[in-house]
């Protein structure tokens, strides 16, 4: 994978701020991706997850999202150090599993990466909001925005929809700041039982998401439907972007065939 300095990710402090994480740039504390996300979810996913807390306990609770967030961070680690071509290596039990998810990522999502612009990636749409994004490069030959997620279990198409916010946030702050055109967004997650996953957002599909995205930006900053229209008139006229006619590709993910490939997966791995 070959790395090319096309673009400068400026560097950021992070500040949290009523309990929220913000980004400091020059004089602007803007909240974070996740914040807004957080922030703005529906009152359906917030029972939803109380609920879930409830059933399970508090406890077993917790214990289960540190344990995610713990594994999670030492497979980013490790995916960090593979593309910046970095030897690392964490021998921990957490570790250990991490590394056999991020060994999936790499055989079956980052083969197809030829080349990456930079890694944790900071980026910013002035006044609204911030984020820093795990990748960014090219993806089949198209410019894209690259996430690396871990999952308990396998996910369907229907239950990521904040992942493909944040791809279309991401991609909307990026393409502002650096007038690129991209277009693309590609989650890459792997469960712990090491079933790799990969979810791409394309063309009219993504542009659908940078506008429920911004649905979101104005609900946080109490902003009127024509600010939205201004901010998104302006955003499309500075980056000149050109939407291909595509659609949402994902692999072993929806209905049936998601099913069926889960069971085939763990039939021949023997789990």
């Amino acid at each position: 994978m070959k790395h090319k300095t096309s673009y400068i990710y400026p560097k950021s402090l992070r500040e949290i701020i009523d309990g929220k994480r913000h980004y400091v740039y020059g004089d602007e504390k803007l909240p974070s991706v996740t914040t807004i996300l957080s922030a703005t979810q529906s009152p359906e996913k917030t029972a939803s997850l109380s609920a879930w807390r409830q059933r399970v306990g508090e406890a077993e609770a917790t214990r289960i999202v540190d344990s995610a967030g713990a594994r999670g961070t030492a497979m980013h680690k490790i995916l960090e150090k593979y593309i910046v071509q970095e030897g690392y290596l964490d021998l921990t039990n957490v570790g250990k599993e991490a590394h056999n998810m991020a060994t999936r990522v790499i055989e079956q999502g980052l083969c197809n990466v030829s080349e990456y612009y930079g890694v944790e990636c900071n980026v910013f749409y002035p006044g609204l909001y911030a984020g820093s994004t795990d990748l960014v490069g090219v993806h089949k030959g198209d410019e894209a925005i690259i996430d690396f997620k871990q999952t308990n279990k396998p996910k369907k198409r229907e239950w990521i929809e904040d992942y493909c916010l944040q791809m279309a946030a991401y991609a909307m702050a990026h393409n502002y700041n650096h007038k690129t055109s991209i277009n693309k967004g590609v989650i890459m997650m792997c469960s712990k039982d090491n079933f790799y996953q990969e979810f791409v957002i394309q063309g009219e599909v993504m542009k659908k998401y940078m506008q429920q995205w911004l649905e979101k930006v104005g609900q946080h900053h109490e902003l009127s439907p024509s600010d939205l229209m201004e901010i998104w008139e302006k955003y499309t006229k500075r980056t000149k972007q050109e939407q291909k006619n595509e659609s949402v590709v994902s692999k072993e993910t929806s209905g049936k065939e998601w099913v069926e490939g889960y069971k085939e997966w763990k039939k021949e791995n023997k789990i």
